[in-house]
C-alpha cells in the first residue's frame, strides 16, 4: 500500500511500540517525549498490565492495546514467549492502526522495538513509515549482526574473539547469549533476527550518541539509514530542552524517592556507594552474602536496592546491624539518586539503561555484570570509555567481598579513581552536547521529525 497523505488539519501522528520490559519501555517513552516536544503527535502502544495505568505523559498518549498476561503461559521459554507476543501483538497492533484510521486520526509512522522485526510488515501493509528502535548500543548490535551474517559462529571454539570495529573480547566479555549459546538458543535467534529485514526499513534509530561509538556508527551508516538519537534519558538530567522532564513516567514499580533522597541529603559529598542490580538480574545467596559483608565492613555509607523477594537472601540481622551507615530500599528513582552529590560511585549490573544513565550524569561505576548484554557493556565501561572498573568473578561465578572492596576503593579513594571521574565528566559533557541544540542526536531527531512533517 502506498503511503497516505495526511489531511492538512492533522499533525503527523507517530505510533511507538516498545517491548513490554522496563528496560525497553523507558528509552522508548523518552524518545516519544522528544518527538512530541518537536511538534509530532505521539501515541505509545503498550500492554494493559503496566502500572500505573497512565493515559498521558508529557503530551504523549499511552494506549494499552492488549494484556499479555492473559495469553503468555511460559515466560522462560523465549521462543514460545515471543511467538505468543507476535501472535497477540500482531492482532492488537493491526486493530490499533485500523481504529485510528477509522476515527480520522491515522498514523504516518510506526516506531517499533528492534526485537519485533515482524512489525515492519504491518507498517508497510498500512502504508506507514517503519523504523526499528534499538534500545542497546551499536557495540551490542554489531555482535548480533555478525552472528546473523554467519561471521561469528556459535558455539564459540576460541577463548577470545576479534571482530572488525570492536575491541578484542574474552569469552567473559561477550553477551551471555553468544558466549553460552547452548543455554540461550531462543534468545540468540531473537537478537540476531533484529537484522533480518533492515534493508527494507525507512530509518534505524539507536539509543546511543555518535561520539560514544564513532567508528561503529559510521560503519552502520554505510549499511542502513541509521540515526543515533540518544542518550534517551529525561531531558532535565542532560540538555534541559524539555521543561520539567525528570522522570520516564511509566514504571512497573513505585519508587520511594522521598525516603532515599532525604537520607542522601544527610550524607557528605561523594561518600555513598549506591548499589543496584536492575529490574531483572538476581544475585544468588552466596553472592548476596559477599556483597552484604563488603558493605557492612566498609568505610563508606551505602544505599542498596534489594527487591522485596530478594531480602530473604540477606544475612540475619543485616539491616538492623547496618542501620547507622546503610539504607536498604526495594526500589529507588535511579536518575535522582545518581544525580545526588552524595553518591560517589555506582555498583551496577551494567544493563544498558543503567550504564547510559550513569554516563549521562557522570557517575563512576563498579560493574558486576550477570548476563545478557551486561558483560559487554562492562567491557566498554572499563576498557573503552574508562569510567569504571569491573569486579571479577571467581571460578564459581561469585564476586568475592575482597574483590568488591578492592574495586570500590579503586574508584572512591585511589589515584585511578581520579582519572575515572575525569573521564565520567567528559562523557557527561559529550552526552549533553549530543542532545543540545546543534548536537548530533538533536539534529537527527529534528531531521526525522521534519521528514514526517512534510507529509
Amino acid at each position: 500500500m502506498e503511503r497516505k497523505e495526511l489531511a492538512n488539519s492533522h499533525r503527523a501522528h507517530v505510533l511507538v511500540l516498545p517491548h513490554n520490559a522496563q528496560g525497553h519501555i523507558n528509552p522508548s517513552i523518552q524518545f516519544a517525549k522528544r518527538l512530541a516536544s518537536k511538534g509530532l503527535k505521539v501515541t505509545v502502544a503498550t500492554t494493559i498490565d503496566i502500572k500505573p495505568n497512565q493515559t498521558e505523559i508529557n503530551s504523549i498518549r499511552v494506549e494499552p492495546i492488549c494484556n499479555l498476561d492473559e495469553h503468555v503461559a511460559d515466560l522462560y521459554d523465549t521462543k514460545a514467549y515471543f511467538g505468543c507476543v507476535q501472535t497477540v501483538f500482531s492482532r492488537a497492533l493491526t486493530e490499533c492502526i485500523e481504529r485510528h484510521e477509522n476515527s480520522g486520526d491515522p498514523f504516518c509512522c510506526l516506531i517499533y522495538d528492534s526485537i519485533l522485526p515482524w512489525c515492519l510488515d504491518i507498517a508497510k501493509r498500512f502504508g506507514l513509515y517503519g523504523a526499528p528502535f534499538f534500545t542497546q548500543p551499536c557495540g551490542i548490535g554489531t555482535i548480533f549482526y555478525y552472528v546473523q551474517k554467519g561471521e561469528l559462529s556459535v558455539p564459540l571454539e576460541d577463548s577470545s574473539v576479534s571482530l572488525p570495529g570492536l575491541p578484542k573480547f574474552e569469552l567473559s566479555d561477550l553477551p551471555s547469549f553468544v558466549s553460552d549459546s547452548v543455554s540461550y538458543p531462543g534468545s540468540l535467534e531473537l537478537l540476531s533476527n533484529q537484522f533480518s529485514n533492515l534493508e527494507k526499513v525507512d530509518w534505524v534509530l539507536i539509543n546511543t550518541f555518535e561520539t560514544l561509538e564513532p567508528e561503529l556508527v559510521s560503519w552502520m551508516k554505510g549499511l542502513w539509514p541509521v540515526k543515533t538519537i540518544g542518550p534517551s534519558v529525561p531531558s532535565m538530567y542532560v540538555d534541559k530542552l524539555i521543561k520539567d522532564d525528570k522522570n520516564y513516567g511509566l514504571s512497573f514499580w513505585a519508587p520511594d524517592g522521598a525516603t532515599c533522597l532525604k537520607w542522601l541529603d544527610t550524607k557528605p559529598t561523594r561518600s555513598v556507594v549506591y548499589a543496584s542490580m536492575g529490574s531483572i538480574a538476581e544475585l544468588g545467596l552466596e553472592h548476596m552474602e559477599e556483597m552484604a559483608w563488603r558493605l557492612r565492613r566498609s568505610n563508606n555509607y551505602f544505599l542498596w536496592v534489594v527487591r522485596e523477594a530478594e531480602k530473604k537472601k540477606l544475612p540475619s540481622n543485616f539491616i538492623e546491624e547496618t542501620i547507622e551507615k546503610g539504607l536498604i530500599m526495594n526500589w529507588c528513582p535511579l536518575l535522582e539518586v545518581l544525580a545526588h552529590e552524595a553518591v560517589g560511585c555506582f555498583v551496577t549490573h551494567c544493563g544498558w539503561n543503567s550504564t547510559v544513565e550513569a554516563l549521562s550524569i557522570g557517575v563512576p561505576m563498579v560493574t558486576m555484570p550477570q548476563w545478557a548484554d551486561q558483560p559487554t557493556n562492562a567491557k566498554y565501561v572499563e576498557d573503552v570509555w574508562g569510567v569504571g572498573v569491573r569486579a571479577k568473578a571467581d571460578e564459581k561465578g561469585i564476586v568475592r567481598r575482597e574483590e568488591i572492596e578492592l574495586c570500590i576503593r579503586e574508584v572512591m579513594e585511589r589515584e585511578r579513581g581520579k582519572e575515572i571521574r575525569k573521564n565520567a565528566g567528559k562523557w557527561r559533557e559529550l552526552a549533553i552536547e549530543a542532545l543540545d541544540v546543534g548536537g548530533s542526536s538533536n539534529n537527527n531527531i529534528e531531521d526525522f521529525v521534519a521528514t514526517l512533517m512534510k507529509m
